[in-house]
């Protein structure tokens, strides 16, 4: 389960992140790539934007749910 206290840096503010136990899978870029991009010097995914439509809020939690690690969390503020 993603934690909201190792939330990664680089998280657009708001509900949706990605803490710091990311493997960089790239599950998440290719289920929601509208929220999620890459940093590539780290080598890890992160919420590059909060959902804003109905099917981008579908793509997320697809996305949290294909984490092979748990490092997509919904609760964050």
């Amino acid at each position: 389960m993603a934690d909201k206290a190792n939330r990664l840096p680089d998280n657009a503010p708001g509900k949706w992140y990605v803490d710091n136990t990311c493997i960089d899978c790239d599950a998440c870029r290719q289920v929601a790539p509208n929220n999620f991009s890459r940093n590539e010097e780290a080598g890890y995914s992160f919420v590059s934007k909060q959902p804003e439509t109905d099917e981008e809020l579908q793509q997320c939690q697809e996305a949290k749910e294909a984490c092979p690690v748990e490092a997509i969390g919904d609760d964050g503020e």
